[in-house]
This record gives C-alpha cells, structure tokens and sequence, in this order.
C-alpha cells in the first residue's frame, strides 16, 4: 500500500548523498512505490491546532549532482499524511525543541519518526545517562568545581556540548593540562548549556563503534577510526568506516537499552560504543546506513521501513 510520507530535513539540495541516511531512506521509500514530500523545520505552520508545512513534491535518485527533482511548493496539513521523518540535523537547540512540540501534534496519529516526544526528552547525550553502568564515567555539569573534582579524579577527560553533533566542539583536557582554564572560559562563553564530560577511553584510537539498532534490535554497525591526531572518529570528521562485528559486551548493551527504545518509539538509532563502553544514542537524526551498506554490509533502509510500515499495520 502506497503511503504519504512528509520528511522533514535540511535542503535537499546541500546534503551529500554519499554519507546522508536520510536520502537512504528516501532511496527505499521510493522503490516502495511511496508519495514523498519535503519542507525544512521553518515552514511549520500551526493555526487553529492544525500544523501544515509548506512542502514540495520530490523524487530521488542515487546521482551525484542530480539526486533530487523538486516540484512545486504547496501548503499541506501534515495530519493528512500517514508518515513524517523528522530528519533535520542537530543541533538541539530551542528551535529544534518547538519543532517536536509542533509534531506532537498529530502523533501517533500521523505517525512520527522518530517519536518526536521521546526525541524531545532523550536528546543523545542524556537518554544515555540512564544506563551508567553501562557507561565511562561521566559528569553533566558546567560547574566548574564539579569538573575540576572530576578532572582530579579521573584524569584525562573528553569534554563536549551536551547538545552538539557531528564531532563539533569535542576536546580532550589532560589532568594537568594548562589549557583546560582557557578552553572552560571560552565554552562558558559561547553557550548557557552544560557540558558533558567523559573520562578519556585511549581504546578510542582503535574505534569508535556505531551500531544501528530498528525498533529495539541491533542491525547493523561500522567500527569509525579517528584520522591521525584527532580523537573524533566521526565520519564528517575525517574519520575511516571500517567493517566489524558485534562483541559480547556490545550484544548485551543492546538487549539492555533495546527494550527502552522500542516502547518510547524510537524506531531509529545510532549509538556509540567505545572499548565496550557505551558513550552516546543518537535519536534526532542518526546516521551511518549508507557507510555500512558500502562496507558490506545490510540495507539498513530496508528493515527500517518494514518497522515503520509495521506501526502502521501496512505490512
């Protein structure tokens, strides 16, 4: 049964194609015989309790420089379609917050992927935080003297936004690193928001596992190696995609959180895992299909739409 899907993203025009998971899953839903349709988060519109967007007609193909033909724009209301992924990247900022309260709006009954509630209450670096044992240790602060005692306790540290993405604004601090009062003062300055502070895994040099999990169940994964003399192994960072197996710790991380993910409707999931430690799940606009797909490895778009069209009562 063919279905009316909205996708929510940045321009279609800017994204490349090569790495980007959410033209993935427009590749799948077209070879399903899907009406597609995008618009960015700014043309929400919501009146009378009624959202629409200002959206455009869209089809897809797998060309470098060619990959998307657009129609013309037209204002829909979003409750008449059956699915809206909301795919826009991070960061997680207010303006993505209206966007799941907007969202929330038609769900479940226009269904929303992911659940744009639990995506409200679970951004990647907190959701986490429910699971410190299977977790480095790890500080949510922008105290200054918390992160001092726990730069004394645990020495070496990563140091992140809490709701960055992609890499962007991650630095490791020494335990005696004289840097750490400039970098303190200059993140302080930049944002109001807490970080998040992870001891230093070394491990990480030899990966920084990203492992996909559909509606609860891991699927498939990639092993990301930071480039020399960064310890970001995220892929827009320079870092390699390597093909790889699941470990028996990293079996047990996800019959742990899978259960969590499939009831708050988290159909889509990226989560990290370094050295056996879990250090982050990925909710808003996970990545990483199309990279484990070119390793070798499954179609991950597929089995995320036969979970979609599952919730649906499509299949």
């Amino acid at each position: 049964m063919s279905l009316r899907i909205a996708v929510q993203m940045d321009p279609i025009e800017t994204i490349n194609i090569t790495g980007d998971s959410t033209f993935a899953l427009m590749l799948e839903a077209q070879v399903r015989g899907h009406e597609m349709v995008v618009y960015g988060p700014d043309a929400l519109s919501l009146k009378d309790n009624h959202l629409t967007a200002r959206v455009k007609p869209v089809s897809v193909r797998d060309e470098k420089g060619h990959h998307a033909t657009l129609g013309e724009t037209t204002r829909v209301d979003l409750g008449d379609f059956d699915v809206v992924l909301m795919r826009q990247d991070p960061p997680f900022d207010m303006n993505y917050t209206t966007a799941t309260h907007l969202l929330d709006r038609i769900h479940p009954k226009t269904l929303v992927v992911n659940d744009p509630t639990s995506v409200r209450n679970a951004p990647e670096k907190i959701l986490v935080n429910e699971f410190p044992d299977l977790m480095p240790p790890t500080l949510v602060s922008r105290d200054r003297a918390e992160i001092e005692a726990f730069r004394a306790e645990h020495g070496d540290l990563v140091m992140k936004p809490l709701y960055g993405n992609g890499g962007a604004g991650v630095f490791k601090v020494g335990k005696n690193d004289e840097n750490f009062n400039g970098f303190f003062d200059l993140f302080a300055g930049l944002s109001r928001e807490p970080w998040m502070i992870q001891r230093f895994l070394p491990a990480v040099r030899a990966g920084d596992k990203r492992i996909i999990l559909i509606d609860g169940v891991a699927m498939g994964q990639l092993n990301r190696v930071p480039a020399e003399g960064d310890i970001r192994a995220n892929l827009v960072r320079g870092g390699a995609g390597q093909a790889t197996e699941l470990t028996k710790r990293e079996q047990e991380i996800c019959a742990r959180i899978g259960p969590l993910l499939r009831e708050r409707g988290l159909i889509f999931v990226g989560i990290d895992v370094i050295d056996g430690n879990l250090t982050e799940i990925n909710v808003t606009s996970p990545t990483g299909i199309r990279a484990i797909k070119r390793l070798g490895g499954p179609d991950l778009a597929v089995p995320i739409w036969d979970a979609i069209e599952n919730r649906l009562g499509k299949s």
